[in-house]
């Protein structure tokens, strides 16, 4: 097997880390802390302002919307605006940790995944003993609907590409491709903010959401479709598809762990993001599942039987593990 430069060891936090914001559609206040979880045990949100003690598995089968953000939940419990936050730590490397919120959605901070990566970076990372289990594909797999295509084929390592096609003159066509390791998710993509239409935003607002949404945390497109209303200007000039792209990363974070391959997206949100990670659940002739080796390669985990019952009895427990209760007793760092 070729050499990867993804990290063979799982990891998680050296310690904890916090901070404050807004919710983007909310606009409630919530406090949300990052904690070190043990190996094996996954990524999952917990929400102290309803006690809760057994948490949400960031992970696909738990996503329940995908209109406005991604809001996973289990039973009467959710956490919304999920992606930003997921992709910051599918972009540091960290794969169990347990998030603490005492509200309803993860907040916004600058609409970007740029605040989260300084707060991991201020953590740092702990390397555990165990090894990283890695979801390789092996054949290609496409999903379509309308306009809008996700395919991933076989690569070793993870390339993440993304297209766009907007009316507007402002955004017109943009594309980027990735290879998804820290240096570059914090230098090409952490910093690209969420984006929309002044005429959006208002709709929205008189609707009763976005109501955390500003110029400090929104890219605001102007009625003519021309330019921008935020004096700062852009971080990039593709910035647009830039913003996509770490949607996609974070959504994908939801598969439970690493995806050996690229992922090519046209036209794409959140519920075609779903909708794929769900036809590739399916399509258990077209990958594996196998655990990282010190060496920088691998070898076969777990191969998965080609039925829906497998689907249900092998492939969740396996990427949604038991959650580990945080510990209380952790050092603050404000952001």
């Amino acid at each position: 097997m070729a050499s990867l430069s993804l990290d063979p060891h799982q990891h998680t936090l050296k310690k904890s880390i916090s901070c404050y914001g807004v919710g983007l559609h909310s606009g409630d206040p919530v406090n949300l802390a990052i904690r070190p979880a043990p190996a094996n045990s996954g990524i999952h949100f917990f929400r102290t302002d309803l006690d809760d003690k057994n948490g949400i598995p960031a992970h696909m089968d738990k996503v329940v919307d995908t209109r406005l953000a991604t809001t996973i939940a289990d039973k009467e419990m959710y956490v919304s605006t999920t992606e930003h936050l997921m992709a910051a730590l599918r972009g540091f490397g960290v794969d169990n940790a347990n998030i603490e919120l005492d509200g309803a959605e993860v907040p916004i901070m600058d609409g970007s995944a740029g605040p989260f990566m300084l707060l991991l970076k201020r953590a740092g990372l702990k390397k555990q003993k165990a090894m990283r289990k890695v979801l390789r594909i092996t054949k290609e797999i496409v999903y379509t609907s309308g306009d809008a295509e996700i395919k991933i084929v076989p690569y070793e390592g993870c390339k993440i590409s993304g297209k766009i096609n907007f009316a507007d003159s402002l955004i017109k066509k943009q594309s980027y491709t990735l290879d998804l390791n820290s240096e570059q998710f914090t230098k090409e993509i952490s910093r690209a903010r969420t984006f929309g239409y002044v005429e959006q935003v208002e709709e929205l607002w008189a609707n009763g959401l976005a109501q955390g949404g500003n110029l400090s945390n929104v890219i605001a497109i102007h009625w003519d479709g021309k330019s921008i209303l935020n004096e700062d200007g852009l971080r990039f000039t593709d910035e647009f598809i830039r913003h996509k792209v770490l949607d996609l990363i974070g959504d994908l974070a939801l598969m439970g762990c690493p995806i050996l391959g690229h992922v090519i997206a046209s036209r794409c949100g959140h519920t075609q993001h779903l909708a794929f990670m769900k036809a590739l659940a399916q399509a258990t002739d077209c990958w594996e599942i196998v655990e990282m080796k010190t060496n920088g390669g691998h070898s076969v985990f777990h191969q998965v039987a080609s039925s829906t019952k497998a689907i249900k009895e092998q492939i969740i427990p396996f990427f949604v593990p038991q959650p580990a209760h945080p510990a209380h007793q952790v050092a603050r760092v404000s952001c």
